[in-house]
């Protein structure tokens, strides 16, 4: 149940404090990815190391600071890293600086690529001054099993009310001693909350990214919350072709900085006419589908990527959502244009994509010929009472002329439905 916001101003990103666990090996590999989401004149962070990197600290990096010793705590998991006392200790740590102005603290790693306007604007849908402890587990049924299905995975990242993070500092230290026979840091402070009597608040915009591959399937299959986080994205292909994984994510990022809400926001509108299927994940990609798609066959998730644990086949592994399988010819997929560049001003957002046409594949005239898709939007700003009741915003599709299709996104009628067939 969320409890109404407290009458105050509304949260910030000034009102966030961010606690990165890292370390003097990652971290310098993991600077392009703290680049893309720190800003140092609105987003409060620090990253937590075993010692400090070699170099100056860089201004467009959070500050650094060493973690305290924690040999003295106990670690018996088998096969595990000692270091996952130091990472859990994070939070104790970040609390204990006694920071002013503080409503939320959020964890996370090195390399959780954050979407800070989004998390703030969740966020802002709770109260502060309550207990609240906020994530997501993982995709992996198996990893939910062996771990918890109500646990946070961190990676993913999570955000503690600053009121129960103070309850928290002040005894995480003896949870640290009694739960020494657990493998991470995420398990300990869950165990630690769970023993506080809070439980997890799920939110599905945290993405531990437990899957390796291409995330195709999963990014352009978003559910109706907004996009808070990205984790293991060292472990992906680029999720924008003939690109490396940074380029790519600071193509996503164009977009995110010009509506971080509407960010994979999943819109279906039918041309009706040619008989085509339109699928706009916003600020990535487009899927254009010859014939009738329904719409809850759109939602669900395409198996593009591979399991986590190397060695075990696709299709032997079990997922957190509703799938459907991805075809192997590249003739029975839908043709799909990718994020070419955005432009915003008074008038609204224009975001254009370009197409990977496959010659060989039989289409019809109107698809085949189709080259540029354009799509028009207004910026998303949900209020607090939108963000409680999502709807998915509709969409319209204008003649095709020359190799050209041009979308409108708007928000869907009273009694609208997303149905090729009305």
């Amino acid at each position: 149940m969320i409890h109404e916001a407290a009458p105050t101003t509304p949260t910030s990103r000034r009102h966030v404090v961010f606690a990165v666990a890292s370390s003097s090996l990652s971290f310098p590999r993991r600077r392009p990815y703290l680049r893309l989401w720190y800003c140092p004149n609105s987003t409060r962070a620090l990253a937590f190391l075993d010692r400090l990197p070699d170099g100056d600290p860089a201004p467009d990096l959070p500050p650094t600071l060493v973690s305290e010793d924690t040999s003295r705590f106990p670690y018996t998991f088998p096969g595990g890293l000692r270091s996952a006392i130091r990472v859990a200790r994070v939070v104790k740590e970040a609390v204990d600086r006694g920071e002013l102005g503080v409503r939320w603290y959020v964890f996370g790693d090195d390399d959780t690529v954050f979407f800070v306007d989004n998390l703030v604007s969740v966020l802002s849908k709770y109260d502060h001054t309550k207990w609240y402890y906020i994530g997501s587990n993982s995709e992996c049924y198996e990893h939910n099993f062996k771990f918890s299905f109500d646990m946070a995975f961190g990676g993913g990242g999570f955000a503690i009310s600053r009121s129960l993070a103070v309850a928290l500092a002040r005894v995480l230290d003896s949870c640290l001693v009694r739960y020494s026979h657990l493998y991470g840091s995420d398990a300990r402070i869950f165990s630690c909350l769970a023993e506080l009597g809070v439980g997890l608040t799920h939110e599905p915009g945290f993405h531990q990214v437990d899957i390796r591959g291409n995330l195709f399937g999963l990014l352009t299959a978003h559910p109706l919350s907004p996009l808070v986080s990205l984790h293991h994205l060292d472990a992906v292909d680029p999720i924008f072709p003939n690109m490396n994984r940074t380029q790519a994510l600071e193509l996503l990022f164009e977009a995110v900085n010009v509506d971080p809400a509407r960010v994979l926001q999943q819109s279906v509108c039918y041309d009706r006419t040619n008989s085509l299927t339109i699928s706009v994940s916003w600020g990535y990609a487009v899927r254009v589908f010859e014939g009738n798609e329904l719409l809850p066959d759109l939602l669900a998730v395409q198996r593009t990527f591979t399991p986590w644990r190397r060695g075990i086949s696709a299709g032997s592994s079990h997922y957190m959502f509703n799938m459907r399988e991805f075809p192997k010819d590249p003739c029975k997929r839908p043709v799909t244009f990718f994020l070419h560049s955005i432009f915003s001003d008074e008038n609204g957002v224009q975001s254009n994509y370009k197409g990977q046409i496959i010659a060989h594949c039989v289409r019809g005239s109107t698809l085949k010929n189709l080259r540029r898709i354009t799509v028009f939007s207004r910026k998303l700003e949900p209020d607090i009472e939108q963000t409680r009741a999502l709807r998915r915003q509709c969409c319209d599709v204008l003649p095709i002329v020359n190799g050209s299709m041009v979308i409108h996104i708007r928000q869907c009628g009273d009694n609208e439905l997303i149905s090729m067939h009305l």
